[in-house]
């Protein structure tokens, strides 16, 4: 590989899986997968095939059906792992087997409860089981971040030895500083004698808000692939923020020595799918992503965008996927033009009978909002799928008296498995008042733990778009909802949570999956 190049390792579907409420189906996962391959992704960690049944088929069924990127499976340093993983990614054009072990003194004596040398022999043990399955294994050791650096050469140099191709940093925890840490990986590199025989990767967590921080100091420092995530998604703080690293890379071409494969402008739309598949909402300053990301409201800031773009924006909007906010589409659009503008922002669909459909909300919501934009699009193609995915509990009305003085109520009729049932009560206010009538049918529905609005586009005919997170019995699950009527909105999103609920997903995160 050229030095100037820089790997790619996205592990939203693995390591963003294991966020709280984030869990996704296969056919979710399928897409995700796709819209990753299409932005030119070197490598998509596809899952952990031993966590389940669910996980192993999953990561086979996008073993089958990616070409264009490697497709990789996470396994411990357990044989039974390993072979799992083995399996899972067999059909890939080019499959990878990425296994684990900690190294950090905390994590041996506390967790592993083994001596060193018996971390050391294990890691070498799963490298060479992993090699009978893939010439392309990777060989991380666990909260390396925290590890003692003599210890940590020695298992690097044995691990490439034994025949891994990348070796992986992590910062499991999120505990390294970034000049700390791009000096750990400048010591590995220089002090390993077998160095030069493994592309050197880092995988960092948020806990300190440093992911990137760190991983872009790692690259100065001579690492060569990052694993990351869309949106930053992962446990607890998340992890290092593909858009960010890549952007990041790329706009300062005067300082890094590489550069990444990625097609920077399907970065909008993956940050959308990933959003709207996980419920979790995009804040709206978040870098690159963020719907204010390129907005600006201060006058001095105005007056030089106008005058030269360049002096208060580093990037081009357009070079990750937005949109000039133009008018591209309305009512008299027929179904062609439509589907020519969602394949333009990355948007395809399997089949004529789920474009028809999509074209049908279109119609609905250009009847209801003059100007139809990009972001308009996302929704409508992602909410189709969402609504198609999940079909216990659905919306067939909503009616709402709010008067002042009076005591709103709501009245909802909704089909459970395809019965209608009709459940009335009062609220504090609309929404509150449709989410009651809403628990009198499903009154087993959990505790609302977070209600957030944003708006999609600009205008007071904007789409709204309501998050809900619901807790019931330790299980976290978020909904979605898009509509230009709120109340609406918040209905969709708290019936997508409950359909969420509703679905046993085969799944089981175990304690020892992370890196």
């Amino acid at each position: 590989m050229s030095d100037n190049r820089l790997i790619i390792f996205d592990t939203t579907l693995r390591d963003g899986e294991q966020s709280p409420g984030a869990s996704m189906t296969q056919e979710e996962k399928i897409r995700i997968a796709k819209i990753l391959e299409q932005m030119r992704v070197d490598v998509i960690e596809a899952g952990f095939p031993v966590a389940s049944v669910g996980d192993f088929k999953s990561v086979r069924a996008i073993a089958e059906t990616i070409k264009n990127s490697t497709v990789c499976g996470l396994a411990r340093a357990l044989d039974k792992d390993i072979d799992r993983a083995g399996e899972a990614i067999k059909p890939a054009k080019s499959g990878r087997i990425h296994t684990f072990i900690a190294t950090s003194p905390i994590h041996m004596k506390e967790k592993l409860r083994m001596e060193p040398n018996q971390v050391l022999e294990q890691a070498v043990h799963a490298v060479k089981r992993a090699r009978q399955y893939t010439d392309d294994v990777e060989f991380s050791a666990e909260d390396a971040g925290r590890s003692d650096l003599d210890f940590l050469c020695r298992v690097v140099e044995a691990t490439i030895d034994a025949g891994a191709s990348t070796i992986n940093i992590p910062d499991t925890v999120g505990y390294n500083i970034p000049h700390q840490f791009g000096e750990t990986v400048r010591q590995l590199i220089e002090r390993v004698p077998n160095s030069d025989k493994a592309i050197f990767s880092v995988h960092c967590h948020n806990d300190l808000g440093l992911a990137v921080g760190n991983s872009l100091a790692a690259v100065l420092n001579g690492a060569r692939q990052v694993e990351c995530t869309i949106n930053g998604l992962g446990e607890r703080a998340g992890n290092a923020s593909l858009e960010e690293v890549v952007m990041a890379i790329r706009t300062r071409q005067d300082v890094f020595p590489c550069d990444t494969n990625i097609d920077s402008r399907i970065i909008v739309p993956a940050s959308r799918m990933v959003s709207s598949i996980t419920g979790f909402p995009v804040q709206p300053n978040k870098a690159i992503v963020g719907k204010n990301a390129f907005a600006h409201e201060s006058g001095i800031h105005q007056d030089g965008i106008l005058k030269s773009r360049e002096t208060y924006e580093i990037m081009r909007a357009q070079d990750v996927g937005w949109s000039d906010n133009k008018l591209v589409l309305g009512k008299h659009s027929g179904r062609a033009a439509v589907k020519a503008r969602l394949k333009e922002i990355g948007i395809e669909f399997e089949s004529e009978t789920a474009l028809n459909e999509a074209f049908d909300r279109f119609k609905t919501l250009a009847d209801l909002k003059h100007e139809i934009y990009d972001e308009d699009l996302m929704v409508i193609a992602n909410q189709s799928r969402l609504e198609a995915d999940h079909v216990t509990y659905k919306l067939v009305s909503s009616w709402v008296c709010s008067e002042t003085g009076e005591t709103p109520h709501a009245k909802v009729v909704i089909t459970i498995d395809g019965k209608e049932v009709t459940g009335e009560a009062d609220g504090g206010g609309s929404v509150d008042a449709v989410y009651s009538a809403i628990k009198s049918i499903v009154p087993e529905s959990g505790v609302l733990g977070l209600y957030s609005v944003n708006n999609v586009t600009n205008g007071t005919d904007a789409q709204g778009e309501v998050n809900v997170r619901l807790e019931k019995e330790g299980r976290l699950v978020y909904g979605k909802g898009v509509d230009t009527d709120i109340v609406l909105a918040s209905a969709k999103a708290y019936l997508d949570a409950l359909n969420k609920l509703a679905v046993n997903i085969d799944r089981e995160h175990s304690q020892d999956n992370g890196i």
